[in-house]
């Protein structure tokens, strides 16, 4: 058995055309779909992943105001930012790109966020919602996993899914949003991280595997069923000589030898990674949407 590799950006392209008929019908009624990006320092990985999200904008349609702080910028200043936007009836979304610099308050800044701008799902009272099961903002990232799945056919009622990793950003609100008892869920979730002591004992039962440990070669193939969905969240950078850059990008899964039991798999790059942003995207539309009266 070869396994179906999932085209995240095909499936990312295909939500997107959907959002730029939902922005055109917004539009039309007199509201343009706005997104607040704020950037503090100068952190490499941070500007690309920003910049990216600001092509996607201008892609679908939104309006994106773009905010570069320098890495000096205080807390006080930081959270001032904030506020602006969420007095700013043209924003409908809040990005605060993480990490923040490490003199800054990251939960303070998170939590400064309007709940109903929150569109990356971290404020404390969406997160609340989602685990209750109520209306929210879900993670980009969480999310983007749910609709690769869902769109790809995969059946999560009755499943096992097993999340290796727990982080707040992936682990947790994926494992909350598969076990509620809606559609597009009701799996039986088991999560596996660095205290497990045997992952490969509870991955090998496991219909759907998702890797978020962030770490190469967590996943191999003597740890999976034949047959199972193995979803790769992970993003490293290996050494690799024979690229311009000296790296090359892996997930946590090893894709070559996995492929080869999976009955679905994404690759990395081009998997999970362009829904992230899409999902972005997906929140600021529907915040917009809700000001709809």
């Amino acid at each position: 058995m070869t396994a179906t590799i999932i085209d995240g950006k095909l499936m990312a392209a295909t939500i997107r055309a959907e959002l730029k008929e939902e922005v055109r019908k917004l539009k039309d009624l007199g509201v343009t779909p706005g997104l607040g990006v704020i950037l503090v320092g100068d952190d490499p990985a941070s500007k690309s992943y920003v910049t990216a999200k600001e092509r996607a904008c201008e892609e679908v349609g939104l309006f994106s105001d773009d905010n570069r702080l320098p890495a000096t910028t205080t807390q006080a200043e930081l959270l001032d930012r904030v506020r602006q936007m969420n007095a700013d009836k043209k924003i409908h979304g809040i990005l605060v790109q993480l990490p923040l610099p490490k003199h800054l308050n990251e939960g303070e800044v998170l939590s400064a966020i309007n709940p109903d701008k929150d569109v990356d799902g971290f404020h404390p009272i969406n997160v609340g919602r989602m685990v209750l099961g109520q209306k929210a903002y879900l993670p980009c990232t969480p999310h983007g996993v749910v609709q690769l799945l869902v769109r790809n056919g995969v059946k999560l009622k009755g499943a096992h899914v097993v999340v290796v990793g727990r982080s707040n950003i992936v682990g947790k609100p994926l494992a909350n949003m598969l076990l509620q008892k809606k559609e597009q869920a009701n799996a039986t979730v088991t999560i596996c991280h660095t205290g497990t002591k045997d992952i490969g004992y509870f991955t090998r039962q496991a219909d759907i595997v998702v890797a978020a440990a962030g770490h190469p070669n967590t996943i191999t193939a003597d740890m999976i069923k034949s047959g199972a969905v193995v979803i790769d969240v992970g993003v490293n950078r290996v050494e690799d000589a024979s690229k311009k850059s000296g790296y090359r990008l892996v997930g946590d899964v090893d894709f070559e030898n996995v492929k080869e039991k999976a009955s679905l798999i994404t690759p990395v790059p081009g998997g999970v990674g362009p829904m992230t942003i899409t999902m972005l995207l997906f929140n600021t539309v529907e915040s917009a949407r809700r000001t709809v009266k």
